[in-house]
């Protein structure tokens, strides 16, 4: 009697963190042009009275593309809990809570925030879908992704901070 094979349906890129993953630095690239050609260094110094130029936007978002590149590459092939903490901390910064910021920011200055498009589409449901993969594979708990998010509010805080606003507080 002959063995009988058996066959596996492949798993989905969309159910696999460490290819999934790939779709956050994905999500970036798209998002970036929209948040140039629609202006947003200059509505953020009309509205949030930034000094941030458009070189200084496209020098920033050049470095946070390699972090986030850097990061994805580690993560997809390491399986480490470790890796996937840092790659969700930082890039939960540059997607989920930039889009939180996009949000906010067009509520508050009741004007479309640039980037608030792509942000809605891409960046909140794959920042989510990467966590709850990363929760489903075993390479984080729900606190660990939980904690991921915290810390990746806190550097877009940051970066608000820093980055957009000169270390200065927009009310003040």
């Amino acid at each position: 009697m002959g063995r009988t094979a058996t066959t596996t349906a492949p798993v989905s890129v969309f159910l696999q963190f460490h290819r999934f993953i790939w779709a956050l630095p994905l999500a970036y690239a798209i998002h970036i042009p929209e948040e140039y050609f629609a202006g947003f260094t200059g509505w953020m110094g009309q509205h949030l009275h930034s000094r941030m130029t458009d070189q200084g936007f496209l020098l920033n978002n050049a470095a946070f593309m390699i972090i986030l590149l850097s990061l994805t590459l580690w993560a997809s092939r390491s399986r480490s809990s470790l890796s996937a903490f840092v790659f969700l901390g930082w890039a939960s910064g540059n997607l989920f809570w930039n889009f939180v910021f996009h949000l906010v920011t067009t509520i508050y200055v009741d004007s479309y925030s640039p980037g608030l498009v792509t942000a809605s589409l891409l960046y909140y449901p794959i920042a989510i879908w990467a966590a709850v993969l990363a929760v489903r594979c075993g390479r984080l708990g729900v606190s660990g992704a939980v904690g991921a998010f915290a810390i990746g509010a806190g550097l877009m805080l940051f970066v608000i901070w820093a980055g957009l606003l000169s270390f200065e507080l927009p009310f003040a």
